[in-house]
């Protein structure tokens, strides 16, 4: 799938190097074809590797894409330079006047404060208010999901016992929805965070249908009935360093830790971690593009607002 982003952005050369077609936008714009406008708003400190990471997980699609990335205004990365952002990403203020396909929030590292205390809190409610009647469908992974099904369904994470930190099993409990047509019954996921949308409260509430978990996840895909939000709980999106990163950052800074778990062959450290999650990552990716953004938003962007309500309407 040609993925067209700005030109010059460092994922491009990463991923050309794994045979992964990414088109600049002077290259693009001589094509005669409508892409889809898709934003990511990207909440996680190492924007370099997760851009990576989303690019990857979208590009298995004859779709052709056209990708924003969009960084908070109100927090000032630590991580990322003003040069950098100011050259590839964009603000809310930026896009506010725009019409999108689809929108992806990622993870951040922030889930044992409450969302009230993060500092962008107030910019992401209106970003995702916004999203209701300028975005068809909303993909929000990990720390996002958390933070989206808060906010469009009052549903509040939980403490964890202890950090759930590793590669797990999940089992796919609907069939039908076309989220995850070709996945397997039982797939892989990796989790990385302290808290957890209870389940029960979810269940219970009729606007969301419960796709995928497992007794130790919890919920791992939920979507809404009207497909506007899909809840992505773990990481699909993830390189194979990425959880020994984490783990190999913490025993660093000398936080007790333990290895995370169903990664290591034998559990023996010393080893390559063994990669099972990408195909569920590709076929995700590619499902809610296909049919959650492709086959139901408007060519006319503009009028998603009278879809969305017609599509309601109908749920």
């Amino acid at each position: 799938m040609p993925v067209r982003v700005v030109k010059n952005l460092p994922a491009i050369e990463r991923l050309a190097k794994e045979n992964i077609f990414v088109m600049d936008t002077i290259r693009a714009e001589s094509q005669d074809i409508r892409p889809l406008k898709i934003l990511i708003v990207n909440l996680m400190p190492t924007k370099e590797t997760t851009e990576a990471q989303i690019l990857r997980a979208l590009s298995n699609t004859p779709l052709q894409l056209d990708i924003t990335l969009l960084h908070t205004a109100s927090y000032v990365s630590t991580n990322t330079s003003e040069a950098y952002l100011e050259t590839f990403y964009r603000t809310f203020k930026d896009v506010q006047d725009s019409f999108f396909d689809g929108m992806i929030v990622t993870g951040a590292p922030i889930e044992l404060k409450a969302f009230e205390e993060v500092d962008y809190w107030e910019e992401l409610k209106n970003i995702m208010n916004w999203s209701e009647e300028h975005v068809y469908s909303t993909l929000y992974i990990c720390w996002g999901a958390q933070a989206g099904i808060y906010h469009h369904f009052g549903i509040n994470k939980e403490l964890l016992p202890e950090k759930l930190f590793g590669v797990f099993e999940n089992e796919i409990y609907k069939q039908r929805p076309m989220l995850v047509r070709g996945m397997d019954e039982v797939f892989y996921m990796p989790h990385s965070r302290h808290t957890t949308v209870p389940i029960e409260a979810i269940a219970a509430d009729e606007r969301l249908e419960i796709i995928a978990g497992s007794e130790k996840t919890g919920a791992a895909i939920v979507r809404s009935r009207d497909n506007r939000h899909i809840f992505v709980f773990g990481h699909s999106e993830y390189d194979w360093d990425t959880l020994q990163n984490e783990y190999l950052r913490d025993i660093n800074l000398g936080l007790a830790i333990m290895p995370p778990e169903n990664y290591y062959p034998n559990d023996d450290t010393t080893k390559r971690p063994l990669v099972r999650w990408r195909s569920t990552g590709t076929l995700l990716f590619s499902n809610w593009l296909n049919y959650y953004v492709y086959q139901d938003t408007p060519y006319i962007l503009e009028q998603i607002k009278e879809m969305k309500k017609r599509v309601a309407s109908e749920v």
